[in-house]
């Protein structure tokens, strides 16, 4: 694993698309592999990933060489203090409850490879573990430990011959917040040993191939402590015991995920992102050792993204004199100022203060990607970094990631700002627009543009996610405002677009305005959005939140709503017809099925079920996954066999499937011929 400092990276690779003229905003593509920055020398953490100059690949275990040995960077404490750690990017190795950084009680001296460096016996306990932690799940099959190959102990016992008792092992494959959080003892998962009396020096514990990423191992108390040959310690105890000079794991195969972390790159200057795409392989090692191309193989790639306009995402604090926080250079961050532990109080000055993330300047992670050619949706920035993530189900199979691309165009304008209030109340007295869910509300959306020179060419439409069963009411520009009708209104993906009447520009920079109504159906809804032009090659460019002008106070694009009445996250459940009569006549051969579904952070399994007046079950109709927001369906009579029922009357039911539960919503319906 290697860890860099932020790089400074020119843009390398351009290319025209065909048609774009210099009058244009021109797309061109970033790219890494192919012809592209090499992937080789722009990671910033690289976790089980073999680079080459033209492409990167999960590293294929060997049975035979020890896993520990090929990560580097250990940390020795389950929380690292490193900057900006993040979870399953450092592999840590720890002693007890969150281990320590002293010499002496350092598990990472039990993964280096070297069995001459040790924790000394003398200073463990009845009950010490230690935690290993990979980073990523390896398909391991062995775990082994051993004693130091020379040193003796200080009644002239060889360390070699130090064994440990007794000993138990538990693995897992994840983290689960139960023992993570914990600083008591408590096993990880599956136990693999658990040995009362041992008399090797070298143990080796074998276990059927498995996703292993947590190892953790403890001492246990046996009556083979009681050793005439054993001294005993200065405080008049018993004197343990038991010492090992490394502990080794050893996996064959692919890692279930294997991380690139790219550099902080870099482009030269600020460009509006487009859509991601990427050229990769599946491969599947043979019994042989062959590796071949398999089109089959269960293997993906992960991609998130986040832009920023300096090159460091992180803003540091230390304390001044009043025991304030105040903002200081990374280079004093890290070299200069003490860590608040120990004998180093928090508060006084010369000791570190937080570290906050610098959302001004950065955006936050996307959310995976994982097919190409997907728009990123990312606001503009002249900073870039990559979080790639080679996903395998199969211990044998992999994805070679040859290249990867983005499209990217210069800035339609410096930049793009937005905000929205309720029509009837602009000027929120807390803040910001609050509604009743799914009650139809009229809002004011208003943009402006600022442009640092002439040639940022403008834009001439905007693309408002403004939901479904969104109404447009009216187009206002100019100062003042004014009423205008667009070249043209249309709803697209839950998104209203409207094309201007003409286009803002560095010239005929006119504010704007559009009305609309819509329903909200979660607690918080952002109205993102971007504008564009319409009849040339060019990126959307998003529009950001803040202060527009001053008719809206809320200088932000989200809206908050309350429940009201709408505690049930299933309403307005309703049939086109109280009687279906599926006999081939035309009339009401299928019911049409209308319901909204409120307050679901993200899609959820729905499905149509179908009872008798006594409560028997007759059909159970999954509708697939989802969304807040107003939903249709049709049914025909029929069960999930395909069979139309008898004619009677029957019981419909909508069931939603959520991390709160099962919630459904009923209503009768009668089937007659």
């Amino acid at each position: 694993m290697s860890h860099r400092p932020h790089a400074k990276w020119l843009l390398v690779f351009l290319v025209l698309l065909r048609g774009a003229s210099v009058s244009q905003a021109q797309i061109s593509h970033w790219q890494l592999g192919g012809g592209g920055l090499q992937w080789t020398g722009n990671d910033s953490i690289s976790i089980l990933v073999d680079t080459t100059p033209t492409a990167i690949q999960p590293t294929y275990l060997a049975p035979d060489q020890n896993v520990f040995a090929q990560l580097d960077n250990w940390s020795p404490r389950k929380f690292p203090r490193e900057l900006g750690f993040v979870d399953g990017e450092r592999p840590r190795a720890w002693w007890l409850g969150l281990g320590s950084e002293s010499t002496a009680y350092n598990a990472t001296y039990l993964v280096d490879g070297d069995s001459t460096s040790y924790i000394p016996s003398n200073t463990q306990g009845r009950h010490d573990w230690f935690t290993f932690d990979l980073a990523v799940p390896v398909p391991a099959f062995r775990i082994g430990f051993f004693t130091p190959s020379q040193g003796f102990l200080a009644n002239g016992l060889p360390l070699s011959e130090d064994v440990v008792p007794a000993y138990e092992i538990s693995i897992a494959p994840e983290a689960d917040r139960v023992w993570l959080d914990s600083n008591s003892y408590q096993r990880v998962g599956r136990v693999i040993a658990e040995v009362a009396e041992n008399f090797s020096a070298n143990v080796q514990v074998e276990f059927s191939r498995q996703y292993v990423r947590f190892v953790r191992w403890r001492r246990n108390p046996s009556v083979l402590d009681i050793d005439p040959r054993t001294n005993y310690s200065n405080q008049g105890g018993l004197a343990l015991t038991g010492t090992i000079g490394d502990f080794e794991l050893f996996a064959h195969g692919v890692p279930a995920s294997a991380l690139y972390l790219s550099a902080i790159i870099d482009l030269g200057q600020e460009v509006n992102f487009g859509r991601l795409s990427w050229s990769a392989t599946p491969m599947r090692v043979l019994e042989n050792g062959a590796h071949v191309e398999d089109p089959e193989a269960r293997v993906w790639l992960g991609v998130e993204a986040r832009t920023g306009r300096d090159s460091d995402p992180q803003i540091y604090h230390e304390f001044d004199n009043k025991g304030l926080e105040v903002i200081v250079e990374r280079e004093r961050y890290e070299y200069d100022l003490k860590p608040a532990e120990g004998y180093v109080a928090s508060g006084r000055p010369g000791v570190r203060a937080s570290i906050t993330y610098d959302s001004d300047n950065w955006t936050y992670w996307t959310t995976p990607i994982t097919e190409p050619d997907r728009s990123l949706n990312l606001q503009s920035g002249s900073f870039i970094q990559l979080k790639l993530i080679l996903h395998s189900a199969d211990f044998d199979a992999y994805l070679r990631l040859d290249s990867l691309w983005i499209e990217q165009a210069p800035l339609l304008a410096g930049r793009i700002l937005g905000e929205v209030a309720r029509l009837d109340d602009m000027q929120p007295r807390r803040g910001f627009s609050a509604v009743n869910l799914g009650e139809q509300t009229d809002f004011a959306y208003d943009i402006g543009a600022s442009f640092t020179d002439e040639v940022e060419r403008g834009f001439d439409a905007l693309r408002l996610r403004t939901g479904g069963g969104t109404v447009f009411k009216r187009l206002e520009m100019g100062q003042p405002l004014a009423p205008v009708e667009p070249r043209s209104v249309r709803m697209e993906d839950d998104a209203l677009i409207v094309v201007l009447p003409r286009a803002v520009t560095a010239r005929d920079n006119a504010p704007v305005r559009v009305i609309f109504a819509t329903e909200l159906f979660l607690f918080a809804t952002t109205f993102g959005g971007e504008v564009f032009t319409a009849d040339s090659q060019s990126l959307p460019q998003p529009i950001q939140p803040g202060d527009v002008a001053a008719a809206i106070s809320t200088s932000s694009l989200r809206v908050l709503a309350t429940d009201g009445k709408r505690s049930d996250p299933i309403q307005d459940l309703a049939f086109s017809t109280p009687v279906l009569t599926p006999n081939g006549d035309g009339v009401h051969e299928r019911v049409e099925i209308t319901y909204a579904l409120f307050r679901l952070p993200e899609a959820a399994a729905v499905a149509l079920r179908v009872f008798t007046l006594d409560g028997l079950q007759v059909a159970n109709l999954p509708l697939g996954d989802q969304s807040a927001g107003p939903q249709r369906v049709f049914w025909d009579g029929r069960d999930a066999d395909g069979g139309l029922l008898p004619p009677g009357v029957y019981v419909l039911g909508i069931t939603l499937q959520s991390e709160t539960g099962t919630k459904r919503r009923l209503r009768p319906l009668g089937i007659a011929y």
